[in-house]
């Protein structure tokens, strides 16, 4: 029995994407199919970082390729193509940029910029283009973080290129200022400041730019809401009561301003002693996975109160970068590959593929 193109086409058509849940009819995503007498060959392109997460789709397809009659080698490659996703109503998408996710949080210590950073170069290692903007005017610590120093260049004189850092494109106030140089500015400075930063970036072809936010619900958030395209938010959070109270704050004004919670992270989750192993919860427990319930949202990931993490990121070589195979690299991976997985699912944004309407005379 001589197979088809038609039958292997409507065989992968009903699988199920492994990752997201979908059917690769509804995503569209078989293309390049040959058959060579039993033997098939096919592409599948789907919307999320492929190097870890790419295995169990090919995986699952060859599999079930296999159990078709008369097949013989059947050869499945994954590809990966981020589509921009889903915005704010009325916001244009910004050049060089598919996906904009917030990293915020209510308060302030929870650890929200070194998460930001992890999560970045998590991206990053998995296979995405990921840039980080340090929108917290006030106290930039990216620059630090990334050991980055020097200022960025400017190619034509009107946009700045990214600084680079461990294959992150990344941009700052704090490349423009002294590092004791205190930003004595008003909200309406900040918030142009901030815009300025985000727009006048030459960003380069980004999967996912990270925008470390400062803490709070101020201006900058607004400002964010209002006026950048944001595909969704990340709340950082520790377990206990105080932090969770201001997360809460958070997550109820991207949900007024129209942004989604793509997750909540929770931070110093636990702590397990480096002399006897003792795990104990210093700031409580289960406070996210309560937070998560009640709003209807996710719980990313969980990760320790360990010293590695703040001597790591201090010293400018975080954890995925310093222990790239240790087990809390492989926290930060794994949430990575959840929010590429949520982003994927959320609608695609259309808007730039509209045709430009023109009236003439004829």
């Amino acid at each position: 029995m001589s197979l088809t193109n038609q039958q292997i086409e409507a065989r992968v058509n009903d699988l199920m994407d492994p990752n997201t849940g979908k059917t690769f009819a509804s995503t569209r995503s078989l293309k390049n199919l040959t058959i060579s007498g039993n033997d098939i060959s096919l592409q599948l392109v789907v919307g999320y970082p492929t190097k870890t997460l790419g295995c169990a789709v090919r995986d699952h397809v060859v599999g079930a390729l296999k159990t078709l009659p008369g097949v013989g080698e059947v050869r499945v490659e994954v590809l990966c193509e981020v589509k921009a996703h889903a915005v704010q109503a009325g916001l244009k998408p910004i050049k060089g940029i598919r996906n904009v996710v917030a990293i915020a949080s209510g308060k302030g210590g929870v650890g929200k910029s070194t998460t930001a950073v992890n999560l970045a170069l998590a991206l990053l290692a998995e296979g995405a283009r990921v840039g980080v903007l340090d929108a917290d005017i006030y106290g930039p610590s990216q620059p630090t973080m990334l050991a980055i120093t020097g200022h960025p260049e400017s190619d034509d004189g009107k946009s700045m290129r990214p600084m680079m850092g461990h294959g992150l494109q990344t941009m700052s106030v704090g490349y423009l200022i002294d590092p004791d140089q205190p930003m004595v500015w008003r909200g309406p400075m900040v918030t142009q400041a901030l815009e300025q930063l985000l727009r006048d970036t030459a960003w380069d072809d980004l999967d996912y730019l990270i925008v470390d936010m400062p803490p709070g619900t101020g201006d900058i958030q607004l400002t964010l809401a209002q006026k950048v395209p944001v595909t969704g938010a990340v709340i950082i959070t520790t377990p206990q009561d105080i932090a969770l109270l201001d997360a809460r704050k958070g997550f109820k004004m991207f949900e007024k301003v129209g942004v989604p919670i793509l997750g909540v992270v929770e931070n110093m989750s636990t702590h397990i002693c480096s002399k006897c192993g003792h795990e104990e919860h210093i700031f409580g427990a289960g406070g996210a996975a309560r937070m998560v319930a009640d709003f209807g949202t996710e719980l990313l990931g969980s990760l320790p109160l360990d010293i590695r993490i703040r001597e790591q990121t201090d010293a400018g070589r975080p954890t995925v970068v310093a222990e790239p195979e240790g087990s809390i690299t492989a926290i930060y991976r794994a949430m990575a590959r959840r929010l590429t997985i949520k982003i994927a699912l959320r609608g695609e944004d259309h808007a730039t593929k509209f045709p430009k309407i023109v009236v003439q005379n004829t």
